[in-house]
């Protein structure tokens, strides 16, 4: 799940409504990363600065490319999302000449962060997977790894702590054995199906957890997996298009039970366990235990942060308050962008960051939809988006032993999937105190919300009606929770989907798609090439859907594939031919 910021200079205005503003000087901030100030490129190399140091107006002067043979990138990156940061590191240090245009001033999008009033905020979720230290899928240290970088991270203990109905409460411990002990102690008639089902997530997991993962859309990859590794290959194709809901339901009859499992996929998908593909239930519910749950230091924004200043270390570039508002074709290929300013950038390739409805509905606005959106579409719709708070509070206010992550359904389970109806809590103080000021901890409370519910008022309405949905949030978590919470609040900012649809480019501020029905598992869900030659997409949009682990296992596959597209790894034409006409017809299925 990922969550919304506000702005430093006007309550109830966003933090970027400051940033791009053209007489706005970023010394005023530190935002404590390096970036590269682009010129047009013949052999010359950009000269490295400081962002705190350079006001906007130079950022914002930079001219774009010519379209020849010196001045076209390798690719071009629409967004600096993780997913977008992992395909741009993956291909630079392959020696590809990457250039990543970002709308605003710092990166990560909804993996970024604010600063406010001493405390350093998360724009998104704090629970970090893929951050370990060990096996195949801990792809964000991976991804550091590869240009060099290492981040500090602190365990979490508990994944999350479950506040449910009929005051059933769960802790997910870091050690699987604690875990499984809790949850049979709380349905012992249901030991063995508690152990069969997460025995088929640690199954499904391993398989994965064993491969080198790129891209399943490179038929030399794959087939090279495939017989190094047939029985785990074979075992995730046997899952591929099943639920975890459906598979649990083999193993467990107490509703109770089923409702919680509920619980767990709707974290990973925004929805129930019969919507959710048994493969990404899986990873998350069995990464929990095997890497653990890492917190870095200094917060989640440095992930971007690191991934952006590697990428340029390698020679490759970005361009922040690059607002790109559209894909150039030629003869139906992607081969450039264009800016709003005016300014166009061309490549061999083009990869959006941004949602396909965002890629094929704006940045490629007055051209057909390909057929392979228009089926995506009708199996898919976009996932709701988030009310976000994000507070500062008295440290006395929560308990010594409180954990980091909490979960809070209370009434009915029925509530579960309805707008405001569970609430997501993170406290990232617990683990590292050093984002808030002394004596103070951070609170980042999101649920689920819909933009028609935001539209159409005015100014004032806007506001008011903010500050009373974020009041009744804030009453249930002191009732449930932290009694005197609402009198404890020294800092306070909301966000809406309105919010995340303006300042992170997300059409209705969605975080990826939604199956419409049941689906079949991850069929359904399309890659990273499209129908449009040269355009690739990246992202929570993209297989395998939403998550760190996912988004970060979408850039390790998009670098991939262009990277064979575009000579730097081996490539069969006759295999990818076959390859993407049976991936697109198993799509048809779904």
């Amino acid at each position: 799940m990922n969550l919304c910021f506000q702005n430093p200079v006007k309550c109830g205005s966003c933090l970027f409504s400051a940033l791009i503003t053209s007489n706005y000087k970023l010394g005023t901030w530190n935002l404590g990363f390096n970036g590269r100030i682009l010129e047009n490129r013949k052999n010359i190399k950009p000269p490295v600065v400081t962002v705190k140091s350079v006001s906007s107006s130079v950022v914002g002067t930079v001219e774009g490319t010519r379209r020849d043979e010196t001045s076209v990138y390798d690719a071009i990156v629409i967004g600096s999302g993780i997913g977008g940061l992992v395909a741009a590191t993956q291909l630079a240090v392959k020696e590809a000449r990457v250039l990543v245009l970002e709308k605003y001033l710092i990166p990560g999008g909804s993996s970024g962060y604010y600063e406010r009033d001493g405390y350093t905020f998360d724009v998104g979720s704090s629970v970090m997977f893929g951050f370990s230290d060990k096996g195949n899928l801990n792809l964000i240290t991976q991804a550091l790894k590869a240009v060099g970088r290492k981040m500090e991270v602190i365990p979490d203990p508990t994944t999350v702590y479950f506040h449910l109905p009929n005051n059933l409460s769960v802790r997910i411990h870091r050690e699987y054995d604690d875990f499984i002990a809790e949850l049979t102690s709380k349905f012992p008639h249901e030991k063995e199906g508690i152990l069969a089902f997460y025995g088929v997530c640690w199954k499904i997991f391993n398989s994965l957890n064993s491969l080198e993962l790129k891209s399943l859309e490179e038929p030399i990859y794959l087939f090279g997996q495939f017989f190094q590794k047939p029985l785990e290959c074979l075992t995730l194709a046997y899952y591929l298009p099943q639920n975890a809901g459906a598979i649990a339901r083999k193993y467990i009859k107490d509703p109770q039970l089923l409702s919680f499992i509920d619980a767990e996929c709707f974290i990973v998908s925004t929805v129930n366990a019969l919507q959710t593909p048994m493969i990404n239930a899986s990873m998350v519910l069995c990464d929990r235990h095997y890497g653990g749950i890492n917190y870095p230091v200094g917060g989640v924004g440095g992930i971007a942060k690191s991934l952006a200043e590697g990428l340029v270390d390698q020679g490759s570039e970005i361009l922040y308050k690059a607002n790109v508002k559209s894909i150039i074709l030629d003869d139906g290929k992607a081969v450039g962008v264009r800016l709003a300013d005016g300014r166009e950038f061309f490549a061999k390739t083009i990869i959006s960051n941004a949602t396909r409805w965002d890629t094929f509905g704006k940045l490629l606005k007055g051209e057909k939809l390909p057929k392979e959106e228009e089926n995506f579409q009708k199996v898919y719709v976009k996932a709701p988006s988030f009310l976000s708070i994000h507070m500062g509070v008295k440290a006395e206010v929560l308990p010594p032993d409180t954990d980091c992550h909490h979960f809070v359904l209370e009434d009915d389970w029925k509530n579960l999937e309805e707008p405001y109806g569970s609430i997501f809590l993170s406290i990232p103080t617990i683990l590292d105190p050093s984002l808030a000021p002394n004596g103070r901890h951070i609170l980042h409370i999101f649920t689920t919300s819909s933009i028609e519910d935001w539209e159409g008022l005015p100014p004032k309405e806007y506001e008011a009606k903010k500050e009373d949905v974020a009041a009744r949030i804030i009453q249930r978590l002191e009732k449930k929770l932290f009694p005197g919470l609402s009198s404890s609040i020294t800092f306070k900012e909301v966000g809406t989907p309105r919010t995340h649809r303006r300042f992170l480019a997300r059409d209705k501020g969605t975080y990826g798609p939604m199956p419409r029905g049941t689906p079949k598992g991850l069929l359904g869900m399309p890659f990273n090439t499209t129908a449009i030659d040269g355009l690739y997409c990246v992202g929570d949009s993209c297989f395998p859907g939403q998550g760190v682990i996912a988004v970060a296992f979408s850039g390790v596959m998009c670098a991939h594939r262009v990277a064979a597209d575009i000579g730097l790894e081996k490539k069969s034409r006759v295999l990818d031919v076959g390859l993407l006409g049976l991936l697109g017809w198993l799509r048809t299925l779904a």
